[in-house]
């Protein structure tokens, strides 16, 4: 080799690792900006002192305490009077234990579904309870940055997190610490990332496709436990996947492993109702308390939005965004051009993940509670937080896909994330001034 083809190649070598360095900065910018993400969330939701503003906190606090002293099920009658001597009510002459229900046999639980406050009790006995809603939202940014990024590519990633931290809905829930409203919305975003990055990480292992996959169904499955609704979500990535493989985008074996984990899941929580309250479809819940009809959705329709656009401001991006990626899909119909199979796999996604927000938020436009105008956004609106993982991912193709260029997305992204944090922090502000019960 003479000295000309000698330099050639150093020449290369140079270039090639310029290249990499300036990938690996730019890996690092995304993953900064993420952080940076749910650190202003942190910050945010640290900086006010928690409190219990709704029975529901009462409820699951009384729960989460009875774990921490070794009841893990159900509590006596005298258990139950000695718990609620130790826990502060909400007011002079009110107990500190709300919303528990009597079994049959005679023995007591609370009313709200199980998942939460064996998911919260570590943290409760080790006194950083306020660090419970904070460690799931991190989970769910993590579902979420590797997701969008298989998706969307550069900056995808900290765009959907910004978008999940920033909602007012977020940070509220997030600050509420005896509430499982933020856990089972990130749980929720944490599996939906997860399945996203299996399905589509083509070049992938199958065991490494396998396991993602299977992080993904668990996450939503504890969702479920969380919240039962939520099944309605773990249905929808059920029929996804299921779709995935008839596309042949998923191998049977990885669809097998991912189905089975569903199936023993639904089993369980069946013989957990069965066992506790007296059959697999019931809960702690008496007959009729929780009711949906078809007559609540016109009222829901005309007073749920504008306690969802307080509370989750993302929800237009997403909107919007899914309105494109069908028409830049019917534009783009031409079979070998790659910004037509690009088309084609952004409708695919995006009609993935329209199905589990839309199942959420069509479940809950029935519910009959809410069809009134006389609730607050912070008891309403978090019926509908378990679709802001999905908003994100779709809120953020739009910040990301549309501008021409990388560096035009990372502008357009920041631009947004900060837009959204400012109505974010003011949504904050206003909701958490709610008080269901006197002030001390």
């Amino acid at each position: 080799m003479n000295e000309a083809d000698m330099s050639v190649l150093a020449r290369a070598g140079d270039e090639a690792g310029a290249w990499a360095w300036v990938r690996v900065s730019r890996d690092r910018v995304e993953v900064f900006g993420a952080l940076a993400a749910f650190a202003v969330l942190c910050i945010l939701v640290l900086s006010s002192a928690s409190r219990l503003v709704e029975p529901d906190d009462y409820a699951y606090r009384a729960s989460i305490v009875a774990i921490t002293q070794g009841h893990f099920l159900t509590l006596s009658t005298a258990q139950v009077d000695r718990l609620a001597a130790q826990l502060p009510g909400p007011a002079p002459g009110v107990p500190g234990v709300l919303q528990w229900v009597q079994l049959p046999g005679g023995r007591w639980i609370s009313e709200k579904d199980p998942g939460y406050p064996f998911l919260a009790a570590p943290f409760q006995a080790a006194g950083i309870i306020r660090l419970a809603p904070l460690f799931y939202g991190a989970l769910g940014c993590l579902g979420l940055f590797f997701g969008a990024r298989r998706w969307l590519g550069r900056y995808g990633g900290p765009a959907a997190v910004a978008l999940f931290c920033s909602s007012g809905a977020a940070l509220l829930f997030a600050w509420r610490d005896y509430m499982p409203t933020f856990t089972d919305a990130s749980l929720i975003a944490a599996g939906s990332g997860a399945l996203l990055w299996a399905v589509l990480a083509a070049e992938a292992t199958t065991r490494r496709r396998t396991w993602n996959g299977l992080a993904g169904f668990a996450a939503l499955e504890a969702a479920v436990f969380v919240r039962y609704t939520d099944v309605v979500v773990l249905g929808c990535a059920v029929v996804a996947v299921v779709a995935a493989w008839r596309l042949r985008a998923v191998p049977a074996a990885v669809l097998g492993w991912w189905l089975g984990s569903v199936a023993v899941t639904i089993a369980g929580v069946g013989l957990f109702d069965g066992l506790v309250y007296g059959g697999p479809l019931r809960s702690g819940y008496r007959p009729g308390e929780i009711t949906f009809s078809l007559g609540a959705v016109l009222p829901n329709l005309r007073y749920m939005p504008a306690h969802l656009i307080q509370a989750m401001p993302m929800l237009v991006p997403g909107l919007a965004a899914l309105t494109w990626i069908a028409i830049r899909r019917v534009r783009l119909r031409g079979p070998g051009d790659e910004r037509a199979a690009r088309a084609r796999r952004d409708l695919a996604v995006a009609l993935a993940l329209a199905a589990s927000w839309f199942s959420v938020w069509g479940l809950y436009a029935a519910y009959t509670w809410t069809a009134n105008p006389f609730g607050s956004t912070l008891q309403f609106a978090r019926f509908y937080v378990p679709a802001a993982g999905a908003i994100s991912l779709l809120g953020s193709w739009l910040v990301t896909r549309l501008p021409r260029r990388a560096s035009l997305a990372a502008v357009t992204s920041a631009a947004a994330a900060l837009a959204m944090f400012g109505l974010g922090a003011w949504s904050f502000a206003i909701m958490r001034e709610f008080w269901l019960f006197p002030r001390p």
